[in-house]
């Protein structure tokens, strides 16, 4: 039976996000084509009908994962972000969590098409976190970013690191926990740094 063009569009973007949620938990080498297409649903043989390689199923589900944390950001203020971003529950939900945090060391050894989308989804989410900052050629614009770079690129290693350790090792929270407080302190220093978010980024 041949398929509609809409019903093959919405299988695409189920193999899509199934490849965004299992990447994100086993990383781009952990997870092969057939387990891929199986876990969606799909024979292994339907994989090169949507796609030209994993390589563009890699950037395309990139592209997915990143699109999902910058959304939730949307609805955040920095404060929020920081108490959801680095709290344990995002900590330990690889599968839904920052696609950036899960797969950035592993995006690096990736073809270009991998690393663009990454690089783009940087750029989103900093637009973002200063989506109420001053025009963008300002001065006042520029410092904006810099603080807002500065505070991803410490919310993401602090992730990377307390993932790195066994999940009930002491130290896995102390990184959540120190780094979550440095951050909100340059915030606004009166901030309640005690108290995780039940969000999830």
């Amino acid at each position: 039976m041949k398929v509609s063009k809409a019903q093959a569009q919405a299988n695409r973007a189920h193999i899509v996000a199934t490849a965004s949620s299992l990447f994100r938990e086993r990383g781009y080498d952990g997870v092969g084509v057939a387990d891929l297409m199986a876990a969606a649903g799909f024979t292994h043989g339907g994989f090169y009908k949507h796609f030209g390689s994993k390589a563009d199923l890699m950037a395309e589900s990139a592209a997915c994962g990143i699109a999902q944390t910058t959304a939730l950001t949307t609805d955040m203020n920095r404060v929020d972000f920081v108490r959801a971003y680095l709290s344990r529950q995002h900590r330990d939900a690889r599968a839904i969590g920052c696609t950036m945090a899960a797969l950035g060391g592993d995006a690096a050894r990736q073809p270009v098409a991998v690393r663009a989308e990454f690089a783009a989804g940087i750029e989103n989410l900093l637009a973002a976190l200063n989506r109420d900052g001053a025009a963008a050629d300002s001065a006042d614009a520029r410092q904006a970013r810099a603080k807002s770079l500065n505070l991803l690129a410490h919310a993401v290693g602090a992730i990377v690191l307390s993932r790195a350790c066994p999940d009930d090792s002491a130290l896995a929270d102390e990184i959540l926990v120190v780094c979550r407080e440095e951050i909100l302190t340059v915030l606004t220093p009166a901030a309640t740094t005690s108290t995780d978010s039940a969000g999830q980024p």
